[in-house]
């Protein structure tokens, strides 16, 4: 029996259907797969060319002509730094917390290698003089260790850096993670090891830790510092809480200033960061935890937050934030939340 007009007609009808729920699930998925997922994320502009350098296997690079489509560009080290396994014996492979500057005519990339939950670590450097890998002077050749932190020796944490230069043209590395808060010491010429003779200052932590050394991180959850000069003062960003648990995780961003960059930072009601001090810039919310290891660019005349977020839509997936930077009339910066969710990422490959 030939079906009927109205038959061909519904079932025409459900394959329509059919096809188009299919595409927008295709579509939601692609998206999804889409967006960049990155821990801890920094940049640096090159030309018309951004580049994202983010904790994984060998640090991972992206580029991107306009910071929304973003291409797989390349890793720091095919496999690992030479010493890695000499600092933390169980290293795997995954390098943290990245920190790029231009300097010298040359690229300096900063990272860490530790274990988690302990300050068996160490901050490596490794230059380049471009980030194309397209050029013929692209090549990374590191440089080794800048810093080391042991257990039971140091009550401090080598991860986490990030370096700025003065307007005196000299070049400082703030860093830490949880034990006796965040540093910051003077750099030699080259922006490879402590300048000699040591300058070093504490800026930033939140309980105190027992006067005995220790191999126990303590309870100060503060780590990430990330220093931006915006007119006469120095702006100390830093993630307080914890990352990395999913929907547990309490990371969020908060900031202080100093008219001098070793300090003292002091928050909007004029408390020391090195008191506990520290004014909330952006928490999250619902839709997005975890948020936090930020770092800050002034770009065409704009400034910007770059930092991570947890997508509670996603199962907690880590995903690129790119925020503007606004300025109230006390010059503190501000921030909207709304952007976590407008700002969207798209990997191309």
């Amino acid at each position: 029996m030939r079906p009927t007009h109205s038959t061909r007609f519904n079932l025409t009808r459900h394959l329509a259907r059919l096809l188009c729920a299919t595409a927008l699930l295709l579509t939601a998925s692609i998206t999804s797969a889409k967006q960049v997922d990155v821990h801890d994320p920094v940049m640096a502009r090159e030309g018309d060319t951004w580049y994202l350098f983010s904790t994984g296997p060998g640090i991972t690079i992206y580029s991107s002509k306009d910071r929304v489509n973003w291409t797989l560009s390349d890793r720091a080290f095919a496999t690992e730094p030479t010493w890695a396994k000499s600092v933390a014996p169980g290293f795997n492979g995954h390098l943290w917390a990245p920190d790029i500057i231009h300097h010298n005519n040359q690229y300096y990339l900063y990272y860490s290698v530790s274990a988690f939950g302990k300050n068996t670590s160490a901050i490596g450097v490794t230059v380049n003089k471009t980030l194309n890998p397209a050029s013929p002077d692209y090549r990374w050749e590191d440089k080794g260790i800048v810093l080391q932190s042991v257990p039971n020796r140091d009550m401090w944490n080598a991860i986490d850096a990030a370096v700025i230069v003065d307007e005196q043209g000299t070049a400082w590395m703030s860093f830490g993670s949880f034990w006796s808060g965040l540093k910051i010491f003077k750099l030699n010429d080259d922006l490879t090891r402590p300048a000699e003779p040591q300058e070093w200052h504490s800026i930033a932590r939140r309980d105190q830790v027992p006067a005995d050394i220790n191999s126990n991180a303590g309870p100060g959850e503060i780590e990430a510092p990330f220093i931006m000069k915006k007119g006469e003062y120095y702006y100390l960003f830093a993630s307080w809480g914890l990352c990395c648990k999913g929907a547990g995780s309490t990371y969020h961003v908060v900031v202080g200033r100093s008219k001098n960059v070793t300090g003292p930072y002091l928050d909007r009601a004029g408390k020391d960061m090195n008191d506990g001090g520290g004014s909330l810039l952006i928490k999250g919310n619902k839709q997005w935890v975890g948020l936090g290891h930020n770092s800050a660019y002034s770009w065409d005349g704009k400034d910007y937050l770059v930092l991570h977020a947890y997508e509670t839509a996603d199962n907690y997936l880590q995903k690129l934030k790119i925020l503007n930077i606004h300025w109230d009339k006390e010059g503190w910066p501000l921030v909207n939340e709304n952007e976590l969710e407008s700002y969207k990422s798209k990997r191309l490959k």
